[in-house]
This record gives C-alpha cells, sequence and structure tokens, in this order.
C-alpha cells in the first residue's frame, strides 16, 4: 500500500538528534507514511545518516538542496510528497507512536476540516520537562481572531490535507518567522478545525539552539499579520477592529515590554521603533516609542534603566 501521509522533516545541520527524529516516525503505529527528508546544506553528516537509514526503510526518501532556510526546504518537500494527508516534524523534535494513527482518524471523522490539531510538550528546557499542554477547542465565533493572534500549535502538532497546503500556496518565503501561522490562517480562515486532546507532540530544546533574535520574530510576526490582511481584506474584516489592534500593536508593545523588563534594551528598542507599523501609537506606548527613537544610553536614562542593568 502507498503512502497515506508525508512527513516532511527539512534537516540543516541536526546529526546530533536527526536518528531520535527519524525513529519517532518509523515508530508509528500507523504504517503507511513516508518520510520526505529534505536536507537543507548540512555539513555535519546528516545526510549521510539519512542516506543509510533510507536504505533500511524504502519509506524514507532523501531530497537534497543548497542551503536556503526551513522554509524553502519545507516547500521542497511539500512538492516532493506523494501522500494525501501532510504532517511536518522537524528533525530534532519526536511524536508518540500514535500520532499519525490519531490525527488521521480526526480528520477522516471529519472531512470538512482543513486541520487535526493536538497538544504538545517542551522537553530539555532549563528547569526540565514544560507542562504538558493542550490547546482549546479553537472552532467558534473568534476563531479567525485567535489565529491571527498568533500561532496556536507547533508545526509538528498538526495534520492537513496535502491538496489544501498545496491549494494555499505552502509557505511564503518572504518570512523566515512565523511563516507557518500565515499558513494555517489561510487553511483555518474558511475551514473546520479539529482539536485532538491529547499530547501526541515534543519540542526538544538543545545547546545547539540559537537565541532568536526576538525583535525580528517579533517585527515578522507583525508582516504575517499585515500580509494576510492585504490578502485577505474581506476574512480580515471579520475580525473585531479592537481585536485586530490588540493582537497587531498591542501584542508587539508586549514583545517590547517584556525585553524592556528583562533588561534587554537593544529588542526593546527595536521593537518599540516599530510600533508605527501596526497603525496609530497608543498613548500608553508614547514613551516608550519616543524613548527608543533616541540614543540607547538616554533610552536607558528616561525609563529607569540603568546601563549596569542591561549587560
Amino acid at each position: 500500500m502507498g503512502a497515506r501521509i508525508s512527513v516532511v522533516m527539512p534537516c540543516f545541520d541536526a546529526a546530533a538528534h536527526l536518528a531520535q527524529s527519524i525513529a519517532s516516525v518509523r515508530a508509528q503505529t500507523l504504517s503507511e507514511w513516508e518520510l520526505v527528508f529534505v536536507d537543507d546544506g548540512s555539513t555535519d553528516g546528516s545526510v549521510a545518516l539519512a542516506e543509510a537509514l533510507a536504505r533500511d526503510d524504502a519509506r524514507i526518501r532523501v531530497v537534497r538542496q543548497p542551503n536556503r532556510g526551513v522554509c524553502a526546504a519545507r516547500n521542497a518537500g511539500l512538492a516532493a510528497a506523494r501522500g494525501e494527508y501532510l504532517a511536518f516534524l522537524d528533525a530534532d523534535d519526536t511524536w508518540e507512536p500514535d500520532f499519525l494513527a490519531q490525527m488521521l482518524a480526526a480528520l477522516e471523522a471529519h472531512p470538512q476540516a482543513g486541520i487535526a490539531y493536538c497538544g504538545w510538550q517542551n522537553l530539555g528546557l532549563p528547569g526540565g520537562r514544560g507542562q504538558p499542554y493542550v490547546p482549546p477547542e479553537l472552532e467558534g465565533p473568534d476563531k479567525l481572531a485567535k489565529l491571527f493572534d498568533s500561532c496556536q500549535w507547533p508545526i509538528h502538532a498538526c495534520l492537513a490535507r496535502l491538496a489544501d497546503v498545496r491549494a494555499a500556496g505552502g509557505f511564503d518565503p518572504r518570512f523566515k518567522t512565523s511563516e507557518d501561522m500565515l499558513l494555517w490562517l489561510k487553511l483555518g480562515k474558511s475551514r473546520p478545525l479539529v482539536r485532538v486532546p491529547r499530547v501526541l507532540a515534543y519540542y526538544h530544546f538543545h545547546d545547539a539552539q540559537t537565541t532568536r533574535d526576538k525583535a525580528a520574530a517579533a517585527i515578522n510576526h507583525l508582516r504575517v499579520q499585515k500580509s494576510f490582511v492585504a490578502e485577505f481584506p474581506d476574512d480580515a474584516a471579520r475580525i473585531p477592529r479592537a481585536a485586530r489592534r490588540a493582537s497587531m500593536q498591542g501584542r508587539l508593545a508586549r514583545k517590547g515590554l517584556e525585553c524592556h523588563w528583562a533588561g534587554d534594551i537593544d529588542n526593546a528598542r527595536a521593537i518599540f521603533r516599530a510600533l508605527p507599523r501596526a497603525g496609530r501609537v497608543a498613548p500608553q506606548h508614547w514613551k516608550y516609542w519616543f524613548a527608543a527613537l533616541l540614543p540607547r544610553a538616554v533610552y536607558a536614562r528616561l525609563l529607569g534603566r540603568r546601563e549596569s542593568a542591561v549587560r
């Protein structure tokens, strides 16, 4: 029997964790899957490991490309996929053995649904394991507003139909982060979502991961939201104006304040300077926006943060 589900796994220099992630796929109780492993120009032996595993399991296919980033790698996997359904698993994350079976059952029980999503747990945090989390039921009058506000599940905690993802255009290469949120918005704006109320996916933190540029991520999130509003104005109009404003400028300001009070002045200033991109700056944010336009030392002095507190 051919593959019912295509699992796309982008990889860049993940040899230290790759075997565990691929083993997680091979351990699935549902056997009708294919793994499309997309190497994004790795230099650490990831390809050799994947190719060795592919020789042992014909369901694994290896696609190679020069380093172009995770978005391009996922799109390459999307182009090569042959299954009816589509899942994504990064090369350092894992699933419960019945992830594919449970998610497929949910989508097949709801043929009108666009996405099935489940709970997850973060592993490898400084304090150990994160609390297992099952997201709430998202279907309801405010579903679109929630999808617009933030990514409601990590990319490896959902299942969609391959044809739907291709029709939506896959992942927008203009965005280095939040590109998955944009895809879920496109799929979920007119199709129901199905919740699987179990923790079936695991996100692994490890030393090799780099700290994300918080300002770039926050500003990119706003760019994704503005892109959705521009491309789908009628759908965006279904989100109450106050909710849109809270999700755009309000969220951006909160990220800036998080950085500010954590002593991360550089990211805070970059975020506050971007506030006008989200619309008219709210009065409660004026002092942060104004201070962010001034030199770093002046910003710190005006807002009561000493230089010694931010290093």
